[in-house]
């Protein structure tokens, strides 16, 4: 197998497991349709074609060709008609997320894996193919009505992306609305993008390839002045339905944030305010008497505990699957996948016998350093040879130490490299290994981000990992890492597909 097989057969794996198909309407493309379809076949194992009362044997070329999901029935009823039956149907056969793209060559199906790509990176997004048209021949109607289109989907959203009109997407499938309310042409898909901005779905524009054939081979169904009128109208209306609807979702969205926002600083200030006067009054007492770290131990559990609570009104529920599967009584490596500042907080309530690793920043923090250095949490600066005894001498008193093998947060919900330090200390210290799963995180406060967003975070207990099972995962501790690696980048995209299948369950 070449490595453009190999890329090809990874691709079509990746869309299936996130359960992604791809939907060609057509209307009229015998000329085209069936190596579309057969490229868009090489890229995607699900495909769905929408026949809208094809007349020139387009359809009779379907019916022969192997592979495909056909939605057929005449006569004609326009793109939007068939884009509402392939969107119905991708949801009647199980799938989260589905890509559109025109059955007249327009656009690449090679370029499917870059919407793969951003899928991966914006989870729950809608996603456009913003075409490359530098030095493309097009019609002064085609530049007007992607100008036109563009402005006044920046009035009606107060969003402005760079190409409204492209009919390559991907559609989270969950999170559309009024599907059923649909137009029956090419205006769905501008009422498609403005309704999804006003629920506050993601929009993210992804550059793509495009292709326009000749002037004289081009295939089109556009009718300038019916189709026009129809587009005038639509907008007219979305413009007055912005006024009522759209401009007062937006506000009471950005107002749900700053709320948000301000209570979690609250909530913040208000664990400082507790724990840091009782560190700084236990820390010298128990010098004195050497009564030792638990009790500070116990506050930050008792701190995590509250914040999970509080988590609730800032950012959305905090759960915690499989909790049966550990008890914490017994000492382990504890590692994490890193999404965000609130990942210590929904993990320091889970048990007071836990220590952290942490970056020097956390460590040398002016508000909450001083805890956390007095309650024997380590620099991962400090070296493995420095950190190995001291982590050896809190698992031997019963204590597990969790580590974020990444190292830094997530930039945008992906696993990142996981670094060996966690496994070699696993391996050395011969002591189980236990893999928690967080997610949400990072979509309640992403890294940089200064507001709180709602989104449940979830923390999945799972299974440990005893040294003989380290051994049979890999000889060495960064095929261990690897592995790992590899395992969370499943998991959590199993956990995201479960969270995005139980919101369209409520949503219906």
């Amino acid at each position: 197998m070449t490595s453009e097989q190999k890329h090809i057969t990874d691709t079509a794996g990746m869309l299936h497991d996130r359960k992604i198909c791809v939907i060609i309407p057509t209307y009229n493309n015998v000329g085209t349709i069936a190596d579309v379809v057969q490229r868009t076949l090489l890229q995607c194992q699900d495909v769905i074609v929408v026949n809208d009362g094809s007349t020139d044997g387009t359809r009779e070329l379907l019916l022969q060709t192997e592979g495909i999901t056909l939605v057929d029935y005449a006569p004609n009823k326009g793109k939007g008609t068939a884009l509402k039956h392939g969107l119905q149907k991708a949801l009647q056969m199980g799938f989260d997320y589905a890509i559109t793209l025109d059955a007249d060559g327009q656009h690449y199906p090679e370029d499917i894996p870059l919407l793969l790509d951003a899928n991966l990176r914006h989870p729950g997004a809608l996603l456009l193919g913003q075409r490359k048209l530098d030095g493309v021949e097009r019609s002064g109607g085609s530049k007007f009505a992607n100008a036109f289109g563009n402005f006044w989907f920046c009035v009606q959203t107060l969003h402005y992306v760079p190409d409204t009109q492209t009919g390559f997407r991907l559609y989270p499938l969950h999170k559309l609305h009024g599907l059923s309310l649909l137009t029956s042409r090419y205006e769905a898909e501008l009422e498609l993008l403005v309704s999804s901005a006003w629920n506050g779905v993601k929009i993210v524009s992804v550059p793509v390839n495009v292709y326009y054939p000749p002037r004289q081979e081009r295939v089109s169904h556009f009718r300038p002045g019916p189709d026009f009128t129809r587009i005038f109208i639509l907008n007219t209306f979305l413009c007055l339905l912005a006024l009522v609807w759209g401009y007062p979702m937006l506000l009471l969205r950005t107002a749900d944030t700053v709320a948000r926002t301000v209570f979690a600083l609250l909530v913040y200030l208000l664990g400082l305010c507790i724990i840091i006067p009782l560190s700084m009054i236990y820390v010298p007492i128990a010098k004195v008497f050497k009564l030792g770290s638990q009790p500070l131990h116990t506050l930050l559990y008792a701190t995590g505990k509250v914040v999970s609570k509080l988590l609730y009104i800032a950012s959305g529920k905090v759960s915690i699957y499989n909790t049966t599967n550990e008890t914490f009584s017994k000492p382990a490596i504890i590692i994490c996948n890193h999404q965000s500042h609130l990942d210590l907080m929904v993990l320091l309530g889970l048990t007071r016998k836990m220590v952290f690793l942490t970056n020097d920043w956390v460590y040398n923090s002016p508000f909450f350093g001083y805890i956390l250095r007095h309650a024997e949490y380590y620099p991962v600066s400090m070296g493995y040879e420095q950190l190995r005894p001291k982590i050896k001498a809190l698992t031997d008193r019963g204590y597990s130490v969790a580590i974020f093998p990444e190292g830094t947060r997530s930039a945008n919900c992906r696993i990142g490299r996981f670094h060996k330090g966690a496994f070699q200390l696993a391996n050395d210290l011969q002591i189980d290994l236990l893999p928690l799963v967080l997610d949400g995180a990072c979509r309640a406060l992403p890294k940089g981000s200064k507001v709180m967003h709602r989104s449940p975070i979830t923390l999945h207990i799972e299974k440990r990992i005893s040294p003989e099972e380290q051994e049979r995962i890999g000889a060495t501790v960064q095929e261990r890492a690897k592995w790992f690696r590899r395992y969370y980048i499943g998991r959590l995209s199993d956990i995201e597909e479960q969270g995005a299948r139980s919101k369209g369950q409520e949503n219906c």
